[in-house]
This record gives structure tokens, C-alpha cells and sequence, in this order.
């Protein structure tokens, strides 16, 4: 049966505006035989130069788990919701390494996909590809309700604003997170009277609020503490975030260790900045502060002395989408850090003023703190000194040699090889690691995404092989091109997948695998010649293998980002 069009939009066009009224500005996609009536209402919106400011960009990504990268760097740069639609079970088949990340660092992204036409025959929009019977599932949900916070499909067609609506209502609730919608062709397809451009809004709850009590039993316990330490990793997810950590951290005199390496919490020239391992301070500690930290330690290999009091601040203290996460704890305040953190500077300043915490105490404590800082440092000197001078080219070394290029306001985007010790950040937003769940292929999009939105920065990607080779990076070097994103990437080519090995190794270092210095099923050589790949996409590629030949590389290497207008990769060969 020939079901002809209505003269109608299609409800896609509802779809495509919802989304924008609420503050999506990029629409991320990857599209298939359920994109005809989303392409479509583009079409409509782009002929009509009032539709057109009502719609997102349409940003088209030649692989699913990219374009949800790109969605996720998208949100870091701007705190906005994002918006990715994928083709139907198999799109979202490749999406859930997207999704697993987005849910592990709360990153609100609406993830869609379409659904396998419902109807064989008789409506607009049923079944007229083969592959439409082999691709309909029970539930297509189901393969990322893992990580969603809500997954809906749309049913009717004159539901489309209330579903969306309701979507992104759960996903920028605290705490934040990704939602699934699947999209039946017929109902994207059915015809569908625009609604006005200013709808009934609802405005979403903030984050909780600590309570009062809690923060005054805090404050006691800091004036009571010899050895207080803050352990954090995501606390500098907002501006506000990273300056309220480091002012109370200045002013009550609280060392600070960011772990995990996946956002910049604290300046690195901070005074309380005491790098990026916790071990030898919690071995000391008699307080210790967990503040947006899923993981503060690892308690199989350290931890802290029985009598130590352990407190857990976050939105989501408990992490309860975790099944497994037994750490101890004496207090658990749930509420944004930036708003806990000012309240119990507030609280502290008081004390100091009325005597309870000693100045004379606290100066003791910043003059502890500056020795160990100082022989932190020293010694992380003394490790890139060597690194320095090696015949090969070192972590260290290529890390270092990125600080002195791209300088304070570039954006950088790890994939796990930078060490952070040569390359501190020391503002707010320039650095974003991989989330919690390690799904590899995050990097490159995510850096693309960011770039996206912050257009006049410099914005950096620094990946292993292994995770370069997960980032899709053919797909992700054409949309570099195709919509005109120049970002450096650095390549840190061991030839190995250096996680896999070293957990090998420290399992079974005195075992067989020993013999082949535990690199069964992590050897990935013979490496590819990663700078080609650039260029096939019009892109500047560099090897390099002389450590006294990088910082000429990457200064050629920026100069075609910030002066050619063009991406550029270096494929630097090294050893870790």
C-alpha cells in the first residue's frame, strides 16, 4: 500500500524544536533508514529562516560511539544538555560504550535512536526495507538501561514536546545523567501541527542542599584534625567547583590530591596542591575529605588508619548506581561540592575569628604542607630531568614538552597517557579526562565536541595508540574536516596497551606472562602509520621518534592547528 505524506510537518520537526527550546544547540547523528522524516523537518527548517533558529545544528558523525563523544565534550565545554540520535537496535548497539561513560560522569545526553518500523503495511512510514524485520527487537532498551536514567519510546505523535520535555527534565536533574528515547518511524513520520515557539517551561530542581548540622560537625572535626586531606577528582566539573576548593583549601590550610585524572579540581601552583596520589598521606591522615570521588583509594594496596574519620561529599555521596563500593564512612553530606565547600570556609572563617581554630595551628599546618610539597615536587623534577635525557622518547618527555607549547588557556583532552606531574592545568575547564567506566574511544570526539563549542581555543587531544585506534579515528578525522574543527592530537605509540599489561603484571609479575614481560594480548604491534590517517583527511601528520626532535614537531604541529586552520597529528613513538 502507497501511504502518501500529509501536507503537515512531521512530527520530527516537534522533535527537532523541543529539543532546541530546552537548550540543545547541536544535533549529533548518525543516521539510517529511520532518518527520512528527521531529515525531512531539517529540510523544512532550513527553507524557513524562522524554523532554522528554532532547530539545532545538525552535525552528522560517521560512527556512533563518536558522535555520543562528541555529544558528552559538547556538555564539559558548555554545561548544556546534548542531543545524539543513532539508527535503530544497531546504532544503539554502538552506543552504549558512549552511554557507559556518559552515566559514570554524569554527562546529560539525550540519546535517541529510531525504532524499527512497527507496521508491515498501511500507514506512512511502515516497513519497505528487507532489513526492517531482522532489525525489530523486544526490548532495543534495554541494551543501555544499564546506564540511563530514564528510556521511553514515543508512542503518539502529539506526545512528542511532553516526551522530550520529560527527558530532559530526569537527565539535568541531580544528579545528571544520559536518557534513551526510541523514535517508531510511523510516529516521527505522522503529520503534526508545529507547536508555538514558547511553550509551558519546567524549570528543573537543583542539586540538594547540605544540611546545616553537617557543616557545623564538619567544621569541627577540620579545627580538631593534625592532618586533615582532601581527596577529590571531579569537584572541578564546574567554575564554581574549582574556586570554592581553592579558596577553603588556602584559607583552613587542607592539603589537596586529585586522583583519577579527569578534571582540573585545583591549580597546579596551588599551595595545598599535593599532586595525584593519595598513598603516603593516608597512611598519616586523621581526616580525610572524599569530595566527588568515586574511587579516593585503592583498598586492596592502602588506605587509612582505623581511627582516621572518613567523610563523603557529592551530589550522589553513596555513588548508588555503583553495585560494589563498601568505603568507610563517618559523614555523608549530599549536596553540590561548590555550595558545601563555601559554606564550611564560611563556617571555619567564623572559628578562626572566635579563637576554636588556632592561627597559630593552622600556620603550623601550611608550613607541614609546603615541605612535602616542595619534596613532591622535587622529585617529579628529578623524573622529568631523566626523561629529559633518555635515548627514547618517555611519557614524561612528551608531557613536558606539551606544557611549554600550548601554554595556561588550551584545552586538553586525555585518553589515559599524559602525566599530569609534567602538564598541570591551572584554570578551570582545561583538562577532562576519561570518565570512571573507561570506555575507550572517548578522547578524540570528545576533544572534537569541545572544539565544537569553544571555537577560538586551543584545544589538544593526547591518546594512547590503543585508545586512538578505539576513537574511530577515521570517522573522527573526516568530521574534523567536514566541519572545520582543527585540534592537535598527540599519539603516545607504545605499541602496546599499556593498562592491560601492567594489571598483568601486577597480578602475576612472578608469574609465566613474566617471561614475555607480560605483553600476551597487549602487543599491538606492528603500529600503523597513525599520521596518515590525518592526512587522508586533509589533516598535517608528523612521526616522531627523536626526543630532541619534539618540541620542534609539536611547534610545526601547532602552527598548522592555530595558523593553517587544519588538524594535525603527531605520532609519537615512545616507550612506557
Amino acid at each position: 500500500m502507497n501511504v502518501a505524506a500529509s501536507a503537515h510537518p512531521p512530527a520530527a520537526l516537534a522533535l527537532l524544536c523541543a529539543l532546541r527550546s530546552h537548550g540543545v544547540e547541536h544535533f549529533f547523528c548518525n543516521p539510517g533508514t529511520d532518518f527520512p522524516a528527521i531529515v525531512e523537518a531539517f529540510a523544512i527548517a532550513e527553507a524557513d529562516p524562522e524554523l532554522k533558529t528554532r532547530v539545532p545544528k545538525p552535525v552528522m558523525v560517521p560512527h556512533e560511539n563518536a558522535a555520543v563523544a562528541m555529544a558528552h565534550g559538547a556538555y564539559l565545554a558548555t554545561g548544556k544538555p546534548q542531543a545524539v540520535m543513532v539508527h535503530v537496535n544497531v546504532g544503539t548497539a554502538n552506543m552504549v560504550n558512549g552511554a557507559a561513560n556518559a552515566s559514570r560522569d554524569q554527562a546529560p545526553i539525550l540519546l535517541m535512536a529510531g525504532r524499527t518500523p512497527i507496521t508491515e503495511s498501511g500507514l506512512f512510514g511502515s516497513r519497505n526495507r528487507p532489513i526492517h524485520w531482522a532489525q525489530e527487537m523486544f526490548d532495543q532498551a534495554g541494551m543501555l538501561r544499564e546506564f540511563v536514567k530514564w528510556d521511553q519510546e514515543l508512542k503518539l505523535a502529539s506526545e512528542t514536546e511532553a516526551v522530550v520535555q520529560r527527558a530532559l527534565e530526569i537527565m539535568m536533574t541531580s544528579p545528571r545523567g544520559p536518557t534513551y528515547l526510541s523514535l517508531p518511524r510511523e510516529v516521527i513520520s505522522a503529520p503534526l501541527v508545529l507547536p508555538p515557539p514558547h511553550g509551558r517551561r519546567r524549570v528543573v530542581a537543583g542539586p540538594p542542599w547540605p544540611d546545616p548540622a553537617d557543616v557545623a560537625l564538619l567544621a569541627g572535626w577540620i579545627v580538631a584534625s593534625q592532618r586533615p586531606l582532601v581527596i577529590t577528582s571531579a569537584s572541578g566539573r564546574t567554575v564554581a567547583g574549582f574556586q570554592a576548593l581553592a579558596s577553603l583549601a588556602q584559607k583552613a590550610a587542607l592539603p589537596v590530591v586529585t586522583v583519577g585524572g579527569r578534571y582540573a579540581c585545583l591549580s597546579g601552583e596551588h599551595d595545598m596542591h599535593l599532586g595525584y596520589s593519595p598513598k603516603a598521606l593516608l597512611a598519616e591522615a586523621d581526616l580525610v575529605i572524599v569530595l566527588e570521588c568515586d574511587v579516593p583509594w585503592l583498598p586492596s594496596l592502602e588506605g587509612p588508619q582505623e581511627s582516621c574519620r572518613i567523610i563523603h561529599i557529592a551530589e550522589d555521596p553513596a555513588f548508588s548506581r555503583y553495585p560494589t563500593r563498601g568505603f568507610p564512612v563517618d559523614l555523608a553530606i549530599r549536596a553540590d561540592c561548590a555550595v558545601v565547600l563555601r559554606a564550611l570556609e564560611e563556617e571555619l572563617v567564623s572559628r578562626v575569628a572566635n579563637g576554636s581554630l588556632q592561627r597559630e595551628a593552622l600556620e603550623a599546618r601550611r608550613q607541614r604542607i609546603a615541605g612535602q610539597r616542595t619534596a613532591l615536587r622535587s622529585s617529579w623534577r628529578s623524573l622529568g630531568a631523566a626523561a629529559a635525557k633518555a635515548d627514547f622518547i618517555q611519557p614524561e618527555w612528551i608531557s613536558r614538552c606539551l606544557s611549554d607549547a600550548v601554554g595556561p588557556d588550551a584545552i586538553i583532552v586525555n585518553e589515559y597517557p599524559l602525566r599530569l606531574e609534567h602538564c598541570e592545568r591551572q584554570l578551570p575547564g582545561t583538562f577532562f579526562g576519561l570518565s570512571p567506566a573507561g570506555g575507550l574511544g572517548w578522547g578524540l570526539g570528545a576533544a572534537l565536541g569541545i572544539k565544537l563549542n569553544a571555537p577560538d581555543r586551543l584545544v589538544v587531544a593526547t591518546l594512547g595508540d590503543g585508545a586512538y585506534l578505539f576513537d574511530n579515528p577515521s570517522a573522527c578525522h573526516w568530521v574534523s574536516a567536514a566541519q572545520k574543527l582543527p585540534i592537535l592530537v598527540l599519539v603516545f605509540n607504545n605499541q602496546m596497551y599499556a593498562a592491560v599489561r601492567n594489571s598483568t603484571a601486577a597480578m602475576y609479575g612472578a608469574g609465566v606472562s613474566a617471561a614475555s614481560h607480560c605483553g600476551l594480548l597487549a602487543d599491538l604491534s606492528p603500529a600503523p602509520a597513525f599520521e596518515k590517517i590525518a592526512q587522508a583527511s586533509g589533516g598535517y601528520g608528523e612521526r616522531v621518534d627523536d626526543p630532541a626532535q619534539l618540541p620542534a614537531a609539536l611547534a610545526r604541529a601547532l602552527f598548522e592547528v592555530q595558523h593553517g586552520g587544519r588538524q594535525a597529528l603527531l605520532n609519537i613513538v615512545c616507550r612506557y
